[in-house]
């Protein structure tokens, strides 16, 4: 790992030493979600309650600038000012390098539709989008502090049949989806909030080190 995103990780540890537990599965995860963008694929997220609002807040950091600013290249630069000289040197300024990143939860219309016509629906609805949405190369990201909610555990089965890696953000039980996934980041509490709690540094580190990676 370059010596830039180690970094990260190891601000990570150094402030929440409990973590360390989780550290070779960090990495594992980094990996895995460096190889998806590196290859112009992109990132599907879900998760209920507390974690719903994990899988748009992670989308948030990917999908603007985080901590870099993250400009646009000359030669986007160049192809915006073509098509509109005013519009277009404006866009150049003023917009950010984005890491593709879909929170599943954020589509009130198609989730809605599809728990209404659907018997079980609701358990349903993320697997529906992952099956949309879905193509080999590209990443779900689970969050269950139990590691066994339903729906999310449908949306992981269908993303292994679509050949998308799954990862997981769990509490140390890991539940089933732990089992399944390509990798699973267990931090070591039981309580929900305490899990909570510990999942927000990762994935800011996660973040940090993607974003390192394609904008530093």
């Amino acid at each position: 790992m370059e010596k830039q995103i180690e970094k990260h990780l190891k601000l990570l540890i150094e402030r929440y030493p409990t973590l360390m537990s989780c550290r070779e599965d960090i990495i594992k995860a980094y990996e895995i979600l460096e190889k998806c963008f590196a290859e112009g694929h992109k990132l599907l997220i879900a998760g209920n309650g507390g974690s719903c609002a994990d899988a748009e807040h992670i989308v948030g950091e990917l999908m603007k600038g985080f901590k870099l600013p993250r400009k646009s290249s000359e030669v986007f630069a160049e192809k915006l000012a073509a098509i509109d000289p005013v519009r277009g040197a404006e866009l150049a300024e003023k917009l950010q390098g984005g890491l593709p990143a879909i929170a599943l939860n954020d589509h009130q219309g198609l989730n809605t539709a599809f728990i209404n016509d659907v018997e079980n629906g609701g358990l349903l609805m993320y697997a529906q989008q992952v099956n949309g949405y879905g193509r080999a190369g590209d990443v779900f990201l689970g969050i269950s502090t139990s590691g066994n909610s339903k729906n999310v555990m449908c949306a992981a089965v269908v993303a292994k049949a679509k050949g998308m890696k799954v990862l997981g953000l769990t509490g140390a039980k890991g539940g089933e989806l732990a089992k399944i996934a390509d990798a699973a980041i267990r931090v070591p509490e039981t309580e929900t909030y305490m899990i909570q709690e510990l999942h927000l540094p990762v994935y800011h580190a996660l973040c940090l080190m993607l974003e390192k990676k394609f904008f530093g």
